[in-house]
């Protein structure tokens, strides 16, 4: 087995977690817009619970797209270029996660949990 075919290998599998994380973008959405159309509204609003579906399912297909464009960037082309950019990506999509984050549970991720917002309170220590 020699470099190229690694290379090659290694490209497929980044292009495969991409798709993935194009996929599950586009579940989050489905299943966003199922439990508008086919749910009572919650105690939070049918338009709050639905953005927060929609954020959860953009938030994890970023996670996928991230990975895939770190593996890409590792295995497929070691420059100092594409190290650059990769860096640029990773941190405009963190950027757009803590975005997100605030929007979906109204918090930063290191922040406590509200007693009596729902969610599990986060350890400290």
């Amino acid at each position: 087995m020699d470099l190229d075919s690694v290379r090659a290998g290694f490209e497929q599998v980044g292009l495969a977690i991409d798709a993935a994380g194009v996929l599950v973008v586009v579940a989050g959405i489905v299943v966003a817009v199922g439990r508008l159309l086919f749910r009572p509204a919650p105690a939070l609003g049918a338009y709050r619970q639905f953005r927060q579906d929609l954020g959860r399912g953009i938030l994890l297909g970023l996670e996928f797209l991230v990975a895939a464009d770190i593996i890409r960037t590792v295995a497929v082309t070691p420059t100092l270029e594409s190290v650059l950019v990769l860096g640029l990506i990773v941190v405009i999509r963190t950027f757009l996660s803590l975005a997100l984050q605030m929007e979906v549970e109204g918090r930063l991720p290191w922040q406590r949990a509200k007693p009596g917002d729902g969610a599990p309170p986060t350890p400290v220590g």
